[in-house]
Formats: structure tokens, sequence, C-alpha cells
């Protein structure tokens, strides 16, 4: 019994279920897509499918990431000790979890229609073949904006059974949004990624670093606004986007000396960011 609590706790370790924010970073464009995609009606099985389907493949996402990275996280300070990396669990393994996660996934969108599906395939490719863009490709977080956001279309497409331009537009708005608290978390692992040959945004825009993630920032929001005025938002949406700005701006004040945990500090505080864009774009819905 405590060998079967054990190996529970390392995949849980794997997954990263004790560290929800990656769920939550997902989590809230995928929300806000399907409030916009309904004008603030969802149909509660779809929020329920969406948020439960962000878990899991997140949750698969992190193993196929630590597959790819087994080699390299043993060279990095914070990631030396994960289960994969320290020996804990097994490559086959790994994918063995990645695989049924994926797999449960795709049976949770069974019901919805064929666009959807089709959609999700392309997830699985872009969720998969990201940890590999990391060898050769100088932005891997803008290629990880795509992986996050791709729940946006998929949201559409199981609302609207179509994918309009606003969906795109919401999806570039979070590959910069990514960018900017992607680069915050880069930048905590700069000197070992130099040492390894990793390729990140951080080590990209090198001393121009901070400025590159609050422009990435102005980016996304100013996106994010464009469609919900094209929505007819206003009131709650701008209260929202007002308190988004505030944390951007309090990230900057912590990044700005690039001290390591306190640009991690950044990083996780995003979630805060994520949930007033969506809380304002709900609340907007909610109150005309």
């Amino acid at each position: 019994m405590n060998a079967f609590v054990t190996r529970c706790h390392w995949y849980v370790k794997l997954v990263r279920l004790d560290k929800p924010i990656g769920i939550l970073l997902l989590l809230w464009p995928t929300l806000v897509a399907l409030w916009f995609a309904s004008a603030g009606k969802p149909d509660w099985k779809l929020v329920f499918i969406f948020s439960v389907g962000t878990v899991l493949m997140r949750s698969a996402g992190c193993a196929v990431n630590d597959f790819a990275d087994r080699d390299f996280d043993k060279h990095v300070k914070r990631t030396a000790e994960r289960p994969l990396t320290s020996g804990k669990i097994s490559g086959k393994e790994a994918l063995a979890v990645a695989g049924i996660l994926a797999l449960i996934s795709f049976a949770l969108i069974l019901p919805l229609n064929t666009l959807t599906k089709q959609l999700s395939v392309f997830a699985v490719l872009i969720a998969v073949s990201y940890p590999y863009f990391k060898r050769f490709f100088a932005l891997p977080q803008a290629y990880l904006g795509i992986a996050f956001g791709f729940g946006i279309p998929m949201a559409y497409a199981a609302v609207q059974n179509a994918v309009p331009m606003s969906a795109w537009i919401l999806l570039l708005a979070n590959v910069f949004w990514s960018l900017a608290y992607d680069t915050e978390y880069a930048m905590v692992d700069r000197d070992d990624d130099l040492k390894i040959g990793i390729r990140t945004s951080a080590i990209t825009f090198g001393r121009y670093d901070v400025l590159a993630v609050m422009l990435c920032y102005g980016a996304s929001f100013s996106l994010i606004s464009v469609i919900a005025h094209q929505y007819g938002l206003s009131s709650w949406f701008f209260v929202g986007m007002g308190v988004a700005v505030v944390c951007a701006l309090y990230h900057y004040t912590l990044i700005r000396e690039r001290d390591r945990m306190r640009c991690f500090a950044a990083f996780r505080h995003n979630n805060w960011l994520g949930a007033a864009i969506f809380a304002g774009v709900a609340l907007d819905y909610a109150l005309k």
C-alpha cells in the first residue's frame, strides 16, 4: 500500500497537480473564449468539459515535456529533482501517463461536433511538439502561447461550429500574454539555459527582456480590448482590464532587477491577471 501511495505521489509531481498555476493559465483564456462565443451564456456542460479537459491536457503536456527534457532538467537547479529526471519514474511510465490522460480528454469531447474534435488533434500535436522547439526556435514561448491557447478556437468551434476571426485574434492575444509570463519564467533559469544550450525568449531578448515583457502585455491587452469592443462590452470589462494592467505594472516592479525569485513571483502572479480579465468579461455579460 505504501509503495502504491508513493507511486501516486510521484505521478502527481510528474503532471504538476501540486502546482496548479499552469492549469489556471490555460483555463482563463479558454473560459473567456467560451463567454465571448456564447454571448455570456455558455452551456455549463461545455464549461465542465473544457475545464476538466484543460486539467487533463496540461497534465499530459507536463509528462511529455519532462520526457523530452529528461537529459536537460538534471542540469537546471529548479528542475533537477523532477520525478523523471531524478529516476523516480521511467520514461515509459511518463509517456503512458500522458497517453492515458490524452485519451480521457478526447473521450470528454466525443459528444461535441466534428470541428471541435478535428481541432483537438492539432491541439495534441502542438502540445507534444512544443518541448522540442526549445532546441532550435528562438522564441519557444510564442509556440507555447499557441499550445496554451488552443482551447480558444476549440471553444468557439464547440459553441458556434465555426472559428471566426475573433477567435484567432484572441489566440494571438494569448500568444503575447504567454510570451510575457513565460519570459518572466525563463528569466529564472536563464543562466542554466545558457550553459546547456536551450533557446528561450529571455535569452533572445537579452538586455531588452523587461521591455519585451511589458510590450507583450500591452499587445495582449490591446487585442483583447478590440474583441471586447467588437462584442459590445464596456464598463465592467474595462474594470477587469484595469486590474490586469495594475497586475502587469506590479510585475514590472518584480522583474526590473532580474532577481530570480522575484521573476518567478511575477510569473505566478499572472494567475490573478488572467482571472481579472475573465471576471471583467463575465461580469459585463451578467450585469448587462
